[in-house]
């Protein structure tokens, strides 16, 4: 008998660990049915996908050879209900390559694209199937059906449409190879994206290379070092090492040659994403003309708030007509303070942070270094969940049995006011390479009623902040805060949701409604009465003094309409890539640098691009619709009015946000959800008249 050696036992039973009991197919064992990251390895991934397809595909097939007249529960809902081991497989598949990415799991990636896409076809261009939803349709008013099963018809019936059920057989066939090849080069996107961020690193070894830059920068940049083996102290393009270096380094050399490696990334070489960005929108430009529309934009938003891609010119033009002017204005006032300070010439964009933050300090006397220390995560982290707690009575229990899918990441168990349990939420702060930058939530499991049984969401919020060094803990800007309370408001949709329907609950609303229970949760993070009890010097214990709070709260509008062209700008680059009715011929780089013309309020230096890295209308789905945040910031302007009015923790308020807003995901329209918890349609002018900026 032949004895295997120690490498060969451990071959061995890593493939046996990946043939028997699937923890991705077999029945979790961990409370609330939470995915069991701790055996999950990537060889159960294709398995456990090729399964999910496999049932997927058997329960279609049981729906269409149904004898029995086709109705509400045995079409609509059993569709809704089909696919769960493939939904809950890919929720978690595809959630981990954006935390923790490996080029094992990129490989799967590519692989499993065209099989999911092959479903998704075998599904939305099935039609023996469409004929069952049809007939469903054409017979709701005889139905009696609930509000919430009408929006589940409606959605059902124009997804099958928009997805091409009315389409010839040739064209659905190219149909399907269109929306495989447009997934495939939307991973290439990606990754190519990851890969340049991660490939610039500027690594600096004399000490008077941080000139201007505070201890905790400093410090942040030595454990960078550190973690990449280096001595000195390292800048990465990773958003907590860049932007602080940007806004501190009184060294104008060095900022330039980070700025341009920032906004440089992806435009050329092995990760260069220019070709890609038009191959992305020509496919999309083919989509949308054989579904029977002249723009990917006159398709994505014809079912949203805003109605037309018109009307997403109009808005922005609203907002964009006072702006701009207001912008203007306030580059020139930074021009004229650095240039009574010293500087020289025409700011670039590379000195535009440094001045700001310098006038900023000037103006207000405020400065991140004097404020991080009373941020410190594990306060902001209570302060943010507490704030749940005092508006709408969850609670938040942290579960160290039940594991994340990273070390660093955190895991609460929420329940509502009477013990009920509502969620599990999974908090990931710190940046590292496998991880992309910026911050999102995102869902491993979303809320349902299944086989009469309530199914609680799994809700995720990831962020890039700053990790603890040897000399500090983790301690976060004001800006950071408000992000945090951000993307906790895209938690809190998921985690109150109610309802039976997955596809309608949470965030699964209009794009141009998602960013209104976020961007509300902002205006906290500027209010005496949520910052006093919590902010504490890390050091001391010493409370936040008042009179840095209330500079806070005046430096709330601080180049407002800076900021605000900013991201108008963003919206109108995104419209018009998805407005386009054939590719320009001009290139990526001249396209861009001719969108952004009429609104430059700073120079624009040869070789930038934004597109190349612009993931979210790339690859996530903000493609036409970037306007959305803007849009939600009308709405939270005006929906935050009424907290303003009637006390910020009030409890009727709340009540009826959570009722009206928060709970009811896609179960009505949303534009009636609103108008039911205001009394009205929102107008722009409530967010410029929140931003200060005079129509």
């Amino acid at each position: 008998m032949k004895t295997l050696s120690i490498a060969g036992l451990a071959a061995l039973t890593l493939i046996t660990s990946c043939t028997m009991n699937n923890p991705l197919l077999t029945e979790s064992k961990l409370p609330y049915g939470a995915p069991e990251f701790d055996k999950i390895k990537n060889c159960h991934y294709i398995p456990a996908f090729e399964k999910g397809i496999e049932e997927g595909k058997a329960e279609i097939d049981a729906i269409v050879a149904d004898t029995a007249e086709p109705d509400f529960t045995n079409t609509i809902e059993a569709l809704e209900h089909s696919g769960k081991t493939l939904g809950r497989v890919s929720a978690i598949f595809f959630n981990l390559p954006e935390t923790a990415t490996t080029d094992e799991m990129e490989e799967i990636a590519v692989e499993i694209t065209p099989m999911l896409n092959d479903f998704e076809m075998y599904v939305s261009l099935n039609e023996a199937l469409f004929l069952k939803v049809k007939a469903v349709y054409e017979k709701k008013e005889e139905l009696n059906l609930t509000r919430e099963q009408e929006r589940l018809l409606d959605k059902t019936y124009r997804g099958f449409v928009r997805n091409g059920a009315l389409l010839s057989a040739e064209d659905k066939e190219t149909y399907g190879k269109l929306q495989e090849e447009l997934s495939l080069t939307q991973l290439k996107f990606g990754k190519n994206a990851l890969a340049a961020t991660n490939a610039f690193k500027m690594n600096l070894t004399d000490e008077k290379d941080l000139e201007g830059l505070p201890d905790f920068v400093r410090e942040a940049a030595a454990q960078t070092a550190r973690d990449n083996g280096q001595e000195g102290w390292t800048i990465d393009l990773t958003a907590p090492s860049y932007r602080p270096f940007m806004q501190y380094s009184s060294r104008r050399d060095l900022r330039e040659k980070m700025y341009m490696a920032y906004n440089t990334k992806a435009t050329d070489g092995e990760y260069d994403n220019t070709e890609l960005c038009r191959q992305i929108v020509g496919l999309r430009i083919k989509i949308a003309n054989l579904l029977g529309y002249d723009t990917w934009a006159d398709y994505m938003v014809e079912n949203r708030m805003v109605g037309s891609a018109d009307n997403v010119g109009k808005f922005i033009g609203e907002l964009l007509g006072p702006s701009l002017p207001a912008a203007k204005a306030e580059v020139a006032e930074v021009q004229a303070y650095a240039g009574a300070h010293g500087f020289e010439g025409e700011l670039m964009p590379w000195d535009f942070s440094y001045w700001s933050r310098e006038l900023k300090s000037a103006r207000y006397e405020l400065k991140d270094e004097e404020l991080k220390p009373y941020f410190r995560l594990e306060d902001c982290i209570d302060a943010v969940l507490g704030l749940a707690t005092r508006l709408y009575g969850i609670t938040f229990e942290e579960r160290t049995d039940i594991p994340g899918y990273h070390k660093d990441v955190h895991v609460f168990d929420v329940k509502d006011a009477d013990g009920q349990h509502l969620a599990l939420f999974y908090a990931d702060f710190f940046p590292r390479a496998s991880k992309r930058g910026g911050a999102w939530m995102t869902e491993f499991r979303g809320a349902s009623v299944t086989d009469g049984a309530e199914v609680r969401p799994l809700v995720s919020i990831v962020t890039n902040f700053s990790k603890p060094t040897e000399n500090s803990p983790s301690l976060l800007t004001h800006d950071e805060l408000t992000t945090f309370l951000h993307e906790f408001g895209h938690s809190l949709h998921g985690m109150l949701g109610k309802g039976s329907y997955e596809s309608m609950t949470g965030t699964s609303v209009d794009h141009d409604f998602v960013e209104l229970p976020s961007q509300i949760m902002e205006n906290w993070g500027y209010e005496k009465e949520f910052l006093t009890p919590f902010a504490k010097h890390y050091q001391t214990s010493e409370p936040i003094p008042e009179e840095l709070i209330d500079r806070i709260k005046k430096a709330q509008n601080y180049q407002a309409a800076y900021a605000q062209v900013r991201q108008l700008q963003f919206g109108i680059l995104d419209m018009s890539w998805y407005t386009l009715k054939e590719l320009p011929e001009e290139g990526t780089l001249a396209f861009e640098k001719k969108v952004y013309a009429p609104t430059r309020v700073l120079p624009e230096p040869d070789g930038t691009c934004m597109s190349t890295t612009f993931g979210h209308i790339f690859t996530g789905g903000y493609s036409a619709g970037y306007y959305s945040y803007k849009w939600a910031e009308v709405l939270a302007a005006d929906a935050f009015s009424l907290f303003e009015e009637k006390g910020i923790f009030n409890a009727e308020v709340a009540s009826s946000f959570r009722n009206n807003i928060l709970a009811k995901g896609s179960s009505e329209d949303e534009a009636t959800l609103y108008r039911t918890f205001r009394g009205h349609d929102p107008q722009p002018e409530a967010l410029l008249r929140q931003l200060g900026i005079s129509k």
